[in-house]
């Protein structure tokens, strides 16, 4: 899933560094994560196409990326930064 995941946010979004981390051991037994079979992952996505662009905006281009797969995705956790907020 981490895969498919970085490969449809790299077809969304211009991404100059991008990482993922799959949490989804750590919350198997979590109401909610078992019925749907969804995983909980953390993404930073850097790129300066959210140069300009709100945190709630950046957040939204990145569910957008992922909507063909988002039943296999419980929690999401984003981190989204232009380079240079990235180099601070």
């Amino acid at each position: 899933m981490t895969d498919k995941i970085r490969e449809l946010i790299a077809a969304h979004i211009n991404v100059s560094h991008f990482e993922i981390m799959d949490d989804s051991h750590k919350h198997a037994h979590h109401a909610g994560a078992r019925e749907s079979g969804g995983g909980h992952y953390l993404v930073l996505v850097v790129s300066d196409d959210f140069e300009g662009v709100s945190r709630v905006r950046r957040h939204r281009m990145i569910y957008e990326a992922l909507k063909s797969i988002k039943d296999h995705i419980h929690a999401l956790g984003i981190r989204a930064y232009t380079s240079d907020e990235y180099q601070r």
